[in-house]
């Protein structure tokens, strides 16, 4: 075993020397102590701040406890003697070298309480009868601490050691370090130029701790202690994104030549130049085909967040066309085998039969109505889906067939159309008037017939966000159309009820516009016809 001094400087100026039992390594210097040597700052003398007990073994930093005590209470009945504290087995042959130590804080600033005071602390590690060289650390801290080492140790492992020994052909041999920022690990990583096996040194420690190794080795140029560094990087698990973060900034910040960091930054990058537009088209076809429901839904709201988190960053937008084009080949795709999903679902020859007959039919209507209604939250999401609007608003086929199937059967389809009209009402997408009047046109009916069968069948329907994107869709629409298609509605209310969507705010909307009329004073609009309320009320 061998020792460390540490010096205390205390308010008076008397001077307390502390020695504390650390390792060695078999290469003949130290182990790094604890960090507590380190953030440790002694109290000021107070009987109401007694130290606390020392365990029950007896060792030599409680023994020295146990002496600190008695000298403290004889210090606060006579504070004028001269110290007279080192013991003679503490009077070690490199305890007695002159080390550096600021003033006291309380000299400047004497406004604060001496209960509050902290005290600089000078570490001294090595042993001096056999060293050749001393390093003083400076902390910012105000940490002193001496380094008894070798310059031939220094020369072999560090670049900026062997340059500031050989310029300046220390006569003293004696060095000189200011404004250390971690003094710990400096200490700790001049102790690792000892070390034959350093990778072996850093297993168990944690990610941050070793980064800063990485950085005072790059500070210091030590290659080998860098390159083990890297090693440990590369195969230790990161935890989270702010240490995946760290790691990758630290390491493509060195500087150093010939130190290869391709190992650790290969695992958040790849040399292999395959299009984004191929890896997102054969992710979306995995989870298009899959046959696990649970995986299936588990991974399309993985996928869709994901996509999402992403839309925004610089790097994809340059592609963000060619996956557009991928999510609308799929898009139509996933149409297709709807449609023909539903023709040989309403086929004479099956209508006739058992339902186990369409069975299979009506599965792939659920699964691609489904996999259209994911697809359109992607698009919808990215800003992207006007087209979809246009290929759903011409599917007349597909709506002339959903009436001949039973609710239960169809209704997916129907979640379609009440998600666009949602989108349209959240200005999500933002197709032409056209089109407007024509997704209205083609699927309006159809949602109204399946409308008590979503509130009650579909978990995921929220009839109040359907109600106000069908009603802003419909006031989009020049006001003519907005009356055909609120005196259609109004025929279906007033049959249905409940089961049909409330749009009383659009129909007060249209009411004020056209009755109230107050852009007709600065516009040349048309009057609208004086019998249209006539018949309205008649109705």
């Amino acid at each position: 075993m061998a020792e460390i001094s540490v010096t205390k400087v205390e308010q008076s100026g008397q001077t307390k020397i502390k020695n504390v039992p650390i390792a060695v390594t078999p290469e003949g210097f130290w182990c790094c102590p604890s960090p507590v040597v380190f953030q440790k700052t002694p109290k000021t003398q107070n009987p109401l701040n007694k130290p606390k007990s020392s365990p029950p073994a007896p060792t030599p930093s409680s023994a020295f406890q146990k002496k600190q005590n008695s000298v403290s209470e004889k210090k606060q009945a006579n504070p004028s003697p001269k110290s007279n504290l080192v013991s003679n087995d503490q009077k070690a042959p490199n305890s007695d070298a002159s080390l550096p130590c600021l003033p006291s804080v309380t000299e400047r600033t004497p406004r604060l309480k001496t209960d509050n005071v902290p005290r600089k602390v000078s570490i001294e590690f090595g042993e001096a009868g056999t060293s050749d060289l001393k390093v003083i650390l400076l902390g910012k801290q105000g940490f002193a601490v001496k380094m008894c080492v070798h310059k031939n140790i220094l020369i072999e492992h560090s670049s900026f050691f062997a340059n500031k020994i050989l310029e300046q052909q220390l006569v003293f041999s004696c060095l000189e370090i200011d404004d250390c920022d971690d003094v710990e690990i400096y200490v700790e990583t001049v102790g690792l130029m000892y070390c034959k096996e350093l990778k072996q040194r850093l297993i168990k420690q944690s990610v941050p701790h070793v980064l800063r190794i990485l950085k005072i080795a790059e500070q210091l140029g030590f290659t080998s202690c860098i390159q083990s560094c890297l090693e440990y990087l590369e195969a230790v698990p990161w935890v989270g994104e702010e240490e995946e973060d760290n790691v990758v900034n630290s390491v493509l910040r060195l500087q150093v030549e010939g130190i290869g960091v391709t190992p650790v930054l290969k695992r958040v990058s790849s040399d292999v130049s395959k299009p984004p537009k191929e890896t997102l088209s054969q992710i979306l076809e995995l989870v298009l085909k899959s046959n696990d429901e649970r995986g299936r839904r588990e991974m399309k709201s993985i996928v869709l967040k994901l996509l999402g988190e992403s839309n925004n960053l610089p790097s994809c937008s340059s592609s963000g066309d060619a996956c557009n084009e991928t999510i609308y080949g799929y898009c139509r795709s996933c149409l297709d085998m709807l449609l023909s999903a539903f023709r040989q679902a309403t086929e004479s020859e099956f209508t006739s039969k058992l339902n186990d007959s369409r069975e299979p039919f009506l599965k792939q209507i659920s699964l691609e109505a489904d996999n259209l209604l994911w697809l359109l939250d992607i698009l919808a999401d990215r800003l992207a889906a006007d087209e979809f609007a246009v290929m759903w608003a011409r599917q007349k086929e597909l709506a002339s067939l959903h009436a001949k199937l039973p609710i239960v059967s169809r209704y997916h389809v129907s979640c379609i159309t009440a998600r666009l009209f949602v989108g349209l009402g959240k200005g999500e997408l933002l197709p032409s008037k056209d089109i407007r009047h024509l997704l209205l046109e083609t699927w309006l009916q159809p949602l109204i017939n399946d409308y008590s069968w979503l509130q009650h069948g579909c978990r995921t329907f929220d009839r109040k966000v359907v109600e106000e994107g069908i009603g802003r869709t419909i006031l989009t629409l020049p006001l003519e159309e907005q009356q055909s298609i609120l005196l259609g509605w109004l025929g279906s209310f007033l049959r249905a009820g409940d089961n049909c969507p409330n749009l009383q705010k659009a129909f007060e909307v249209w009411w004020r516009r056209t009755f109230v009329r107050p852009y007709t004073d600065s516009v040349n609009l048309p009057q609208p016809d004086s019998t249209t309320a006539l018949n309205i009320v008649e109705k």
